[in-house]
């Protein structure tokens, strides 16, 4: 007789055999329905086109892997098989995750990323401040695709719209990178514009890796007027993205960018130009009601009343300048009559009124006695009048102190 299984011997015996005959194997597949827990651990399921098989990356495992599961990515996956018994149901327990197909693309963009943002390539203090009011704006895309006819559509609909420029260049394919990095160089080199739109529709990872290039993130970060990219749709970020200077969602937004200001400036002076003619119509309604509103005599007594306003006003103004040059005239005869007291008192004359005289010797004012000697004759002027003297003796300042001691 066949003997009877429990359920758990049955699964125990399961569990023995898978991980005897898988001790450690390689699986290759999409991620998908990935779950992080709480505690650090991930759930996720390995799915291709015929089956899926459920894994798990424990938090111990999880910080040694290059790469960290997310829906959508290829990855080849490396562990063992394990039966967990309360389900009935048997999982890959990984241990080390590593792209494959497109994940080995996304890993070796990361890297790219990586070495540009170290030379500063990406870095905000850098990037360009847009025009606000550009005359002319140059676009880099291909001349057939959706991206320009987007970008066209948006600036015609705009009242002060740029002049355009589009430089033409393949935006998918072997040699798209380096003629889109050539003419990025170009329009810095001879100015073909104040602002570069570098377009393109969306696309899968795959189209856009020309914009992925380090050519052409080089000619962005070497160009000398601002780069606007306006790559893929919302959801794709390029390096290019990384190196302009304003990053668009869509190349219509990009469109949007470089033209808003100056429509916004127009919208106002057109506002302010409608606002002031309504002003000045309503002034002269105003004013013209006003006029039609009087009779001959009401005009005639307006007139006579502003009339009488303005002589009196002169009237007024008449005093207050002859009272004010009054004021003035006596201020100054003030100041004169100090000025010549002042005079006066500094005169010799009135220095001699206050008794004081000139002693002078052979027409030669005499200020030290050590230039007379006895029976020099000497005239002293007074105030009033003069006088001849003669020197019977000479003391000097000297001599004074010679006696004192």
């Amino acid at each position: 007789m066949n003997p009877i299984w429990t359920v758990s011997e049955l699964t125990e015996a399961i569990k023995n055999q898978l991980q005897g005959h898988f001790p450690r194997i390689m699986v290759t597949g999409e991620v998908t329905n990935c779950r992080p827990s709480g505690a650090g651990h991930v759930y996720f399921t390995l799915k291709d086109q015929g089956a899926l098989l459920p894994a798990a990356l424990f938090r111990g495992r999880r910080a040694t892997c290059s790469v960290q599961p997310a829906d959508g990515l290829q990855v080849i996956a490396t562990g063992k098989i394990d039966v967990y018994p309360p389900r009935g149901a048997y999982q890959l327990i990984v241990d080390q995750v590593r792209p494959a197909g497109r994940g080995a693309l996304l890993e070796e963009l990361e890297a790219r990323k990586n070495a540009l943002a170290a030379e500063g390539l990406f870095r905000q203090d850098q990037k360009k401040k847009l025009p606000p009011y550009p005359h002319r704006v140059a676009i880099i895309t291909s001349p057939t695709g959706a991206a320009v006819q987007d970008i066209l559509r948006v600036l015609s609909r705009r009242a002060a719209a740029p002049q355009i420029t589009i430089l033409p260049c393949p935006v998918q394919g072997s040699d798209a990178a380096e003629r889109i990095a050539h003419q990025i160089t170009s329009v810095g080199r001879y100015a073909l514009g104040e602002v570069a739109i570098v377009a393109r529709g969306g696309g899968s990872l795959e189209d856009l890796m020309c914009f992925n290039d380090e050519r052409v993130v080089r000619a962005i970060a070497g160009c000398s007027i601002p780069i606007v990219s306006g790559v893929g749709h919302e959801t794709d970020t390029t390096l290019t993205d990384l190196a302009a200077d304003i990053r668009a969602a869509t190349p219509s937004a990009a469109a949007e960018l470089v033209s808003e200001k100056s429509e916004d400036l127009l919208g106002k002076a057109q506002n302010f130009q409608r606002e002031t003619a309504d002003i000045l119509h309503s002034r002269l309604r105003e004013a013209w009601g006003r006029w039609d509103a009087r009779n001959p005599i009401q005009l005639e007594r307006s007139i006579r009343e502003h009339l009488e306003w303005a002589i009196r006003r002169e009237d007024e103004a008449r005093m207050v300048m002859n009272q004010e040059m009054i004021n003035r005239k006596e201020s100054a005869r003030h100041r004169l009559t100090l000025a010549l007291q002042g005079l006066h008192d500094a005169s010799p004359k009135a220095l001699m009124e206050r008794g004081y005289a000139r002693v002078s010797h052979n027409g030669h004012t005499i200020c030290d006695a050590s230039e007379l000697h006895p029976q020099s004759e000497i005239l002293l002027e007074f105030a009033q009048g003069r006088a001849k003297a003669l020197v019977t003796e000479i003391e000097t300042e000297t001599v004074l102190n010679r006696e004192e001691i």
